[in-house]
């Protein structure tokens, strides 16, 4: 194994290369970590844009149909009950199972952590904000939020990336931290070949405008062995 320095192109990207030389069967591959500078921000802004909130609209009209249901049923009985008439057979049959059943019975239990499950799943809904497919981009307008799906990101870095000489395929996956690329070149030296995915994607993801730039992680090898 051996190491060299790492150095600075003149677009910022900082490179620093390792060449690890594996068995018969595990090609030669060069990895790299690339730092890059982002897109300035608004005055009035520090570049730190929070994540889109989703609406959650279906569980939430789930949860009020469930709701206004048995409010409305319960308050028809009761009411019922008010009149003079008798109380429905559910209600009765309900009040005779909580007041017979002992608290360790199998289904008192399993109502009981179904209830619970759901109740954190509810607390979960409404304290997180979702949407973990949509980055936030930066704020170039000061009253205009915008959003890129990682979907679409990988895609364009990956068109970036294949526009690389040398590099046979390529595989991009965007996280919200990381920008992991694993790529195959069928020629050239892999150093040179992950140099030039190195500076390419640290100007892609720049241009996405991000509002926190990920890190990016480059992983150059040979093609496998046929056979």
């Amino acid at each position: 194994m051996s190491e060299s320095e790492g150095s600075e192109d003149t677009h910022g990207t900082q490179r620093l290369p390792v060449m690890e030389k594996g068995s018969d069967d595990d090609p030669v591959q060069s990895t790299s970590a690339a730092a890059y500078d982002p897109l300035p921000a608004l005055d009035s802004e520090n570049g730190d844009e929070k994540r889109f909130w989703s609406s959650r609209r279906i569980p939430a009209g789930v949860v009020a149909l469930l709701l206004l249901a048995g409010a409305g049923l319960l308050l028809y009985d009761v009411a019922a009950v008010r009149a003079g008439r008798s109380a429905m057979q559910w209600r009765k049959t309900l009040a005779r199972e909580l007041a017979e059943r002992p608290l360790d019975d199998v289904w008192v239990l399993v109502g009981a952590g179904v209830a619970a499950a759901l109740g954190v799943w509810l607390l979960v809904l409404a304290v997180t904000p979702g949407l973990r497919d949509v980055l936030p981009m930066r704020r170039v307008h000061a009253h205009v939020r915008a959003g890129l799906h990682r979907g679409a990101a990988a895609m364009a870095l990956r068109d970036r990336a294949v526009e690389v000489a040398g590099v046979q395929t390529v595989r991009v996956r965007v996280g919200r931290r990381k920008v992991d690329v694993r790529a195959i070149a069928h020629f050239r030296e892999l150093d040179e070949v992950r140099a030039d995915l190195d500076a390419t994607l640290a100007d892609g993801i720049r241009g996405l405008g991000l509002s926190r730039p990920p890190a990016l992680a480059v992983h150059v090898r040979r093609p496998g062995r046929k056979g």
